[in-house]
C-alpha cells in the first residue's frame, strides 16, 4: 500500500519537485495554501504531511498549530519545508508540533528517507499507543500512595539491579505517569545513544533538539517543553505546567533527584557493560591457550614416542646382528650404517623441538595479553571506588532550579 502524502506549499516548483520525487513510492495530493491544506489533511486524512513554512495568509507555524488542535488531524507527522536552518527556527518548529524540519533546497534522497522514517515514526506509535495506555493506567493506580520523594526512592530501588536500558526506561517512566506529563529521555552511552518516549515512538525532531541541547545549559525551556541535562541522560518534557507556578516549581525541584539516580546508574552500566566485555576476551584467551598447549603437548608426547621406538629399534638390530657376525669390515659397515641411519631419523624428528618452542612463544603473548586486559579491569575498579568515595549523599549535592 502506498503512503499518502500530503504537500502544502505556495511554491509550484516544490510540487512539481515532491510529485517526482515521491511519485513512485508514494500517493501525493498537493495544497497550495495553508486554508486549503488544513481542509484537505482534514478531509482526506493522509499519513504525512509536508509543510512550507513561508505561504501567504495564514503561515505553516499557523496551519501546523491548526492541525495539531483538531482531533481528524493532530495524530498526523507533519515535516516543515523551510529555507532557514538554524536552531531556533526548529525550535519554532517543535514548538508549533512537527515531528520533522528539512531545510531547502534538499537533496531527493534525503526527503525519501526521511518520510520513510516518518512513516516508520507513525506505525510505530500507533502500536504502541494501547500498551502505553494500559501500562500509564496501572501505574497511577500502584504509585497512588506515594510522595513525591517515596516514588523517588522507590525508583532508585528498582534500579538497583538492572542491566537494561529498555527496562530502566521502563521504570522511568512510571515515576512519570501519575504527573500526567509527555517525557522523552535520551541515555547517552559511549555505545550509541538511546532514546524512549512514555507517550509515543520519539520523532526525529525531538532527537535532533535533544543533540543540540545536550551539551548545553542544565536546564533549558521553551515554551510549555523543558529540557534538563545530565552528562549520562537527558530529559524532554513536552508539558509542564507553566500556568501553576508553585507545579511548575516542584517539578523542578523534584526531577533532578531522579536524573541524578539514572545519570549514575548509567555510569555503573558503561562500566559493567564494558568489564563484561573485557571477562568475555580473557576467557577466550584462556581458551586459546588452553587449546595451544594440549594441541603442544601432545605433539610433544607423540614425537617422544616415535624418538623412543626409534631407539629400541637400534637396540633391537644391534642385539640381533652383532652375535651373528664376525666382524668383519662389511659387517662393521652395515652396523655403523644402521647407527647413522637411526641417528639421523632421530635428528629429523627432533628438529620438532623448534615448532614447540614457536608455540611456546605465542603462548607467552597471549599471557602478555591477559596480563594487560587484568591491568585495565583494575584500574577501571580503582576509579570506581575512587568516584563512589567522592560523592556526596546529602541532597545539598544535588542541583535544584
Amino acid at each position: 500500500m502506498l503512503t499518502s502524502v500530503l504537500a502544502i506549499d505556495d511554491d509550484k516548483l516544490i510540487h512539481q519537485i515532491i510529485e517526482k520525487t515521491l511519485t513512485d513510492h508514494n500517493q501525493v495530493s498537493h495544497a497550495y495554501n495553508g486554508e486549503e491544506g488544513i481542509e484537505m489533511a482534514r478531509d482526506s486524512q493522509p499519513d504525512i504531511i509536508l509543510l512550507d513554512v513561508e505561504m501567504p495568509g495564514i503561515n505553516g507555524f499557523e496551519v501546523c498549530c491548526k492541525l495539531k488542535q483538531q482531533t481528524e488531524t493532530k495524530d498526523i507527522p507533519i515535516m516543515f519545508l523551510s529555507s532557514r536552518s538554524s536552531l531556533e527556527e526548529r525550535i519554532k518548529g517543535y514548538n508549533s508540533g512537527a515531528d520533522d524540519y528539512i531545510v531547502k533546497p534538499f537533496e531527493t534522497e534525503e526527503l525519501l528517507a526521511r518520510i520513510n522514517v516518518l512513516y516508520q515514526y507513525k506505525k510505530q506509535s500507533q502500536t504502541l499507543k494501547q500498551d502505553i495506555e494500559h501500562a500509564q493506567n496501572t501505574a497511577a493506580v500502584a504509585m497512588t500512595d506515594f510522595s513525591d520523594m517515596g516514588r523517588a526512592m522507590r525508583y532508585v530501588s528498582q534500579t538497583y539491579g538492572l542491566k537494561s536500558l529498555t527496562r530502566l526506561s521502563e521504570c522511568f517512566f512510571e515515576f512519570f505517569s501519575p504527573l500526567q506529563l509527555n517525557v522523552v529521555t535520551a541515555f547517552w552511552l559511549d555505545s550509541g545513544n538511546e532514546f524512549f518516549s512514555n507517550n509515543s515512538a520519539v520523532c526525529p525532531l525531538e532527537k535532533e533538539l535533544m543533540l543540540n541541547a545536550k551539551e548545553g545549559n542544565r536546564f533549558i525551556d521553551f515554551g510549555a517543553r523543558t529540557i534538563i541535562n545530565y552528562p549520562n541522560v537527558s530529559l524532554l518534557v513536552k508539558n509542564m505546567p507553566v500556568d501553576d507556578a508553585a507545579l511548575y516549581g516542584r517539578y523542578k525541584d523534584l526531577f533532578p533527584h531522579i536524573l541524578e539516580a539514572t545519570n549514575a546508574k548509567l555510569g555503573t552500566l558503561e562500566l559493567y557493560n564494558q568489564l563484561s566485555e573485557q571477562a568475555q576476551q580473557i576467557t577466550n584467551t584462556f581458551e586459546l591457550i588452553d587449546s595451544t598447549l594440549r594441541t603442544q603437548i601432545e605433539s610433544l608426547y607423540g614425537n617422544s614416542k616415535v624418538s623412543v621406538e626409534l631407539i629400541e629399534t637400534l637396540y633391537q638390530r644391534f642385539s640381533d646382528t652383532v652375535p651373528r657376525l664376525a666382524l668383519e669390515p662389511d659387517q662393521e659397515d652395515y652396523i655403523l650404517g644402521s647407527v647413522e641411519q637411526t641417528v639421523e631419523s632421530l635428528r629429523h624428528h627432533l628438529t620438532v623441538g623448534d615448532e614447540i618452542q614457536s608455540s611456546f612463544n605465542e603462548v607467552m603473548t597471549y599471557m602478555d595479553h591477559i596480563m594487560k586486559e587484568r591491568h585495565k579491569i583494575l584500574k577501571m575498579l580503582e576509579q570506581e571506588q575512587q568516584d563512589e568515595v567522592n560523592v556526596v549523599t546529602s541532597q545539598d549535592d544535588i542541583e535544584l532550579f
